[in-house]
């Protein structure tokens, strides 16, 4: 398990305090800010193939959430509204005002919740693989049990001992990876390896089994109950998802949302899994580069 975070070419990388939180941050570029939020099991390095493009036109941030990649991993604070925190504490100590923001996986719902706390900051929103925060239960008896076989890996990964003892075995969150994904040819092996060998810290370990431990006991039925329908989402957003992705689809993600948003649009990448950024690259990166080009710079 490397101590240091991988090379990529025209990357820097430092650890910046944010709120008492110690945070890894991965940047590339200049110019108007954009930051990226990685998804479970990952960490910045699941940015990887957009991070050069990107950099042409934008300085891309792309720290690593609480308990993930090289930051911080604290025994508690894995509620998703604190992942937002982080964030935003990350991007005060860098001094950044305003900016675009993307999302995959629990980085997308943490995007969402940023947008929701602070909309005056976040120019556009592209969020990719994960239901916003009006989520409702739609579709018949067999299409929520195939929803409920695909998510049981949720329950075992948030109990207590089991949890943490399934994330230090490499080979099993690898398995998971390439299970949800539609491109063979999303991940080398080494950087299989480099992504699941983070999980072999005893500390990581225990905050993944956090992350899914305080969702399912603490955040669903909140979430179910509809604990933001009193927030509305004015920034413009752009919600992308894979046609076979076995976790969620723009069909379960579509519905509900309307009444909540001002302006979001759902789009399907067809033959995509559930890692949009490392299985489509290019085609997230021209609805990302069409979709943040509507923003007007700050004056």
């Amino acid at each position: 398990m490397p101590d240091e975070p991988p090379a990529l070419d025209g990357v820097e990388h430092r650890y910046v305090n944010a709120g008492g939180l110690r945070m890894h941050v991965a940047e590339a570029g200049s110019g108007p800010p954009l930051v990226l939020l990685h998804g479970w099991p990952e960490n910045w390095f699941a940015w990887r193939k957009l991070i050069g493009p990107l950099s042409e036109t934008y300085r891309v941030i792309c720290p690593d959430l609480r308990g993930f990649g090289w930051s911080e991993a604290p025994p508690r604070g894995y509620e998703k509204e604190q992942f937002a925190t982080d964030v935003l504490a990350l991007l005060d100590a860098l001094d950044i005002e305003r900016f675009r923001l993307a999302g995959h996986d629990w980085g997308g719902f943490a995007a969402f919740l940023i947008a929701l706390r602070a909309p005056e900051r976040v120019e556009r929103l592209v969020v990719m693989s994960i239901n916003h925060p009006w989520l409702r239960l739609e579709g018949g008896v067999g299409e929520r049990l195939k929803g409920l076989l695909n998510t049981a890996y949720q329950p075992v990964l948030a109990t207590p001992l089991l949890g943490p003892r399934v994330m230090r075995f490499p080979k099993l969150i690898a398995r998971g990876l390439r299970y949800s994904s539609a491109a063979e040819d999303a991940w080398t092996d080494d950087e299989l390896a480099l992504i699941a060998g983070r999980w072999r810290d005893p500390a990581r370990a225990q905050a993944t089994s956090l992350v899914y431990r305080t969702f399912l006991l603490r955040e669903l039925r909140p979430l179910l109950g509809g604990i933001y329908r009193d927030r509305r989402l004015t920034t413009p957003t752009l919600l992308l998802t894979g046609s076979e992705d076995p976790v969620t689809s723009a069909k379960l993600v579509s519905p509900g949302y309307e009444p909540y948003a001002d302006d979001m649009r759902v789009e399907e990448i067809a033959g995509a899994g559930h890692w949009l950024p490392e299985e489509r690259p290019q085609a997230v990166l021209e609805r990302m580069r069409s979709f943040f080009a509507e923003a007007p710079e700050p004056v």
